[in-house]
């Protein structure tokens, strides 16, 4: 193993090269042994003191501040902080290590920190735009109302209907910037209980049927799953789920003729869950941001369905909060598929 140069050892090999050369220069004068070995002595004395202390107080205890400067900077508010005080570690490499590694944490922090700063960014002016549409919408009707078109039974009737439609928009769109809230900030509560899985899907597609049935689309349970499957969440929650991505698959994934298929599958210590669809599938490359706030695959299409961009991202946010998974698999012109995992009962 390769031995770490100390203060010490530095001193005596520099010691030793002079010594040598003032030896040398002591021969050329022929001087008495005596002489010779006490001079060589004092020299070479005076010679370590003289480089170990300039060595050990001006440059290696410069290096020990300047690592404890680092060091102070990467340890957090509550951790002990460590100092080189052995010299049989190198603290020139290992203060060449510290600042590689404090450099690259510096770096993933900026990325990190440009990265949130984009998002942020983004989300700012998506949150701006699904509001300014039910409000724009709003006040387009209030004041055609109050221009003279109240005095109108029938257009009265209609643009109070519409009006409430955009504010019954608006407050879904704030109800679900509040519930992402809670599920990231860990505030939401959770009512965790037994229930079965099978008797919630049924009662949803009671909700969702006329839905479905408008847009010529069928809702069933896969083949081999109607039955009775205990899982162990919050009932209210895991209906929230299903309501997004059944209605997802109803506005998005749908074709006309289709089918909406749930099927659960019980996976000894855990449920799986799967909601599917027959439509036109996803393109792959939008799959990894499915789950983001606001992230549209046809945007168009998406915010004239009033459609908030927010439930994808709820759902997932309500998995995670059972200390679940969820994942989503698509196939151009076959489908796609949800599924996530709930605990069983």
């Amino acid at each position: 193993m390769k031995r770490r140069l100390t203060p010490e050892r530095i001193s005596l090999l520099t010691t030793l090269v002079l010594v040598v050369i003032f030896s040398a220069f002591l021969l050329i004068f022929k001087t008495t042994l005596l002489s010779f070995l006490l001079s060589l002595f004092i020299f070479g004395s005076l010679t370590y003191i003289i480089i170990l202390f300039t060595l050990e107080y001006f440059i290696y205890r410069k290096i020990k501040l300047i690592y404890k400067t680092i060091h102070t900077h990467k340890t957090s508010k509550n951790a002990p902080i460590k100092f080189i005080d052995d010299y049989n570690i190198d603290p020139i490499n290992k203060v060449n290590e510290e600042v590689k590694q404090w450099a690259i944490d510096q770096k993933k922090e900026m990325n990190k920190l440009i990265a949130t700063e984009q998002y942020r960014k983004e989300f700012l002016g998506n949150v701006s735009h699904e509001l300014k549409t039910p409000i724009f919408n709003i006040q387009g009707y209030i004041e055609t109302l109050l221009d003279g078109a109240i005095d109108d039974e029938e257009v009265k009737f209609k643009f109070l209907k519409k009006a409430a439609t955009s504010a019954e928009r608006l407050n879904n769109l704030v109800n679900d910037l509040l519930d992402i809230s809670k599920l990231e900030s860990g505030t939401l509560n959770m009512n965790i209980k037994n229930f079965d899985i099978n008797e919630l899907t049924k009662d949803i597609f009671e909700t969702y049927y006329k839905l479905a049935s408008d847009k010529l689309i069928k809702l069933k349970i896969k083949e081999g799953c109607d039955e009775p499957l205990f899982v162990n969440a919050d009932k209210e929650r895991i209906r929230q789920v299903f309501n997004n991505l059944i209605a997802n698959s109803i506005n998005y994934g749908g074709k006309e003729n289709g089918t909406v298929r749930v099927g659960y599958y019980d996976m000894d210590t855990y449920a799986l869950v799967e909601v599917s669809d027959d439509g036109e599938g996803i393109d792959p490359e939008h799959l990894p941001r499915l789950f983001e706030r606001f992230y549209r695959i046809d945007k168009s299409r998406s915010r004239n369905s009033g459609g908030s961009g927010l439930g994808l991202s709820i759902v997932k946010h309500i998995i995670e909060a059972h200390q679940q998974t969820i994942s989503v698999r698509s196939t151009i012109g076959k489908g796609t598929t949800f599924a996530f995992t709930l605990a069983k009962a």
